[in-house]
């Protein structure tokens, strides 16, 4: 008779719900046995939850890819905050790509957004664009937000055919189809997310470095308590958003 711990590491392998139910395990009447079934039942319908949830993000990518090869997911991170650049990311995901779990940056943990990004980064044609708090305050957010996403596409390795874009157009002379909270409903502009958010929270952290007593690793950039406490004490640095309050008010007045 096999050891719980080897009848562990079987049912670990199993991948369908199908293979675990067909396995000689499920005729083991003991409880520790029972403990592990029920167990991995619930692993393989999680994963096919997820898996679902995946395919059903990944219907924009399968319309467009009727009439183009390439398709790019474009999302940007950083709109929000007082201090820091914007950060944009286009994604081009591979055939066959498959990524349960892969949702809105936003929506996952610190462990999973960095390991999603390392799977991202390996597999996929990815690109990264910035524009600078300088940019930011000559132009406005929104227009930076577009010229940062711009940089992103210009920077693949491919050329898209078709661009998926969260709530925004680029107009970059490639069709584009703008999706309201796409990074929730395309697997393209969710990995784009990925990509924005996880770069962007690098760059504020070695900001936290550079000027300590902010917090820029913790709150990044954004209006926190502790962050608004920190710059009336301080004063703006050079990388606050002289366009953004309270950084305009400090400035006026200074």
């Amino acid at each position: 008779m096999k050891t719980l711990r080897e009848i562990e590491a079987e049912l670990s392998a199993c991948t369908a719900l199908d293979e675990l139910s067909a396995s000689p395990h499920a005729a083991d009447g003991r409880k520790g046995v029972a403990k592990l079934l029920g167990k991995h039942r619930r692993r393989l319908e999680k994963e096919a939850v997820l898996r679902e949830k995946f395919e059903t993000m990944s219907r924009y990518e399968k319309e467009v890819k009727q009439t183009v090869r390439f398709v790019a997911g474009v999302d940007e991170a950083g709109r929000g905050p007082i201090a820091g650049e914007v950060v944009a990311a286009a994604v081009i995901l591979p055939e066959g790509f498959l990524l349960p779990g892969l949702d809105d940056s936003k929506k996952l943990s610190l462990k999973k957004r960095l390991e999603f990004r390392e799977i991202i980064m390996q597999e996929a044609d990815y690109g990264i664009g910035i524009a600078s708090v300088g940019e930011i305050d000559t132009l406005n957010i929104y227009q930076a937000s577009r010229l940062a996403m711009e940089r992103a596409v210009a920077s693949l390795g491919e050329k898209p055919g078709h661009l998926l874009v969260d709530a925004m157009t680029i107009d970059v002379g490639i069709p584009e189809t703008s999706i309201i909270k796409g990074d929730a409903h395309s697997v393209s502009i969710a990995a784009a997310s990925v990509i924005a958010k996880t770069e962007r929270d690098r760059r504020m952290a070695a900001y936290d470095t550079m000027y300590p007593g902010y917090g820029f690793a913790a709150h990044k950039g954004y209006g926190t308590k502790d962050h608004l406490e920190a710059l009336e004490a301080l004063g703006p640095c050079e990388i606050h958003r002289e366009t953004f309050e309270p950084v305009k008010n400090m400035v006026l007045t200074q």
